[in-house]
């Protein structure tokens, strides 16, 4: 009867062994934002995600809320995102149905900046000069990781300025035209940003700590993706973009380039990167 037993397992062991390994696919979701420091990231992980033989299609977003809404539910398969601060209340309300893959970048800072000729250097400075400001701060899109900060600047410095939503573009148009005429403005603004080294500016001191410290930014998942893609994700843990990168990218489509001319662009400056990065066999 023993026998016969060790006989079976070994048989079921042996068929076990012979199941064919199901292939992993070759067709990835990606969602992100149209944002200066988003964009690259996710534009040179799909190259170097195309490069090593996938299909890549990336769903934009208008506001980080729906795209955590949308990778939770699987519409989207990854998203990059910086999950300790701006981020990190959609990740903590989604994060069970969630997973992070690898660190992409590092250093974005984001907060009220002024044109160097401004003779104030620090946010506990701007009731005292509101009038100089128009009484307002120029914002951005609402929803943004930078218009949140900047809200909670308003009630921690019981600002009397008002922080204006609107895009990033008309945000752009109003400092090229104070700074053109050498007026006297505040924005919200982040680092790396083609406006920040355009324009000359500096961010306004926050002894308060409003603005949240340097951040990171993570290669987000739906809740399996590592398992089911394990040779997509050593790929995209393979790449990591510094600041100064993503700021070349953004000045190239700030001249005019598409994401995708600029993003080759970069690549064909950066040849042996690329190949370190998809020097990984499946």
């Amino acid at each position: 009867m023993n026998r016969i037993w060790k006989a079976l397992c070994a048989l079921t062991v042996a068929g076990l062994l012979s199941l064919p390994v199901q292939a992993e696919e070759k067709t990835i979701t990606m969602g992100t934002l149209s944002w200066e420091d988003l964009t690259p990231i996710t534009g040179i992980t799909k190259k170097v995600l195309e490069d090593a033989g996938y299909t890549v299609n990336v769903i934009n977003f208008s506001e980080l809320g729906i795209a955590f809404a949308a990778l939770s539910k699987g519409d989207i398969q990854v998203l990059a995102a910086q999950t300790d601060y701006a981020a990190q209340d959609y990740w903590n309300k989604n994060k069970n149905r969630l997973e992070k893959l690898s660190p992409v970048s590092f250093g974005l800072y984001q907060a009220i900046a002024v044109p160097q000729y401004v003779t104030i250097d620090s946010m506990d400075e701007l009731n005292a000069n509101a009038d100089k400001f128009g009484g307002k701060v120029i914002g951005i899109e609402p929803g943004s990781g930078v218009m949140n900060d900047a809200a909670k600047a308003v009630d921690d410095y019981g600002l009397k300025l008002k922080l204006l939503d609107g895009s990033t573009a008309a945000m752009t148009a109003a400092l090229k035209s104070a700074t053109d005429r050498k007026e006297w403005v505040a924005v919200t603004i982040w680092e790396p940003s083609w406006m920040a080294q355009k324009f000359d500016l500096k961010f306004l001191k926050d002894p308060k700590g409003s603005f949240s410290p340097p951040q990171g930014y993570y290669w987000v998942a739906h809740k399996g993706f590592a398992q089911a893609y394990p040779h997509a994700r050593e790929v995209m843990a393979s790449v990591y973009v510094p600041l100064a990168d993503i700021t070349a990218i953004n000045g190239a489509m700030k001249d005019g380039q598409t994401v995708d001319q600029a993003v080759q662009s970069w690549a064909d400056k950066h040849p042996d990167l690329l190949k370190r990065w998809g020097n990984i066999k499946n």
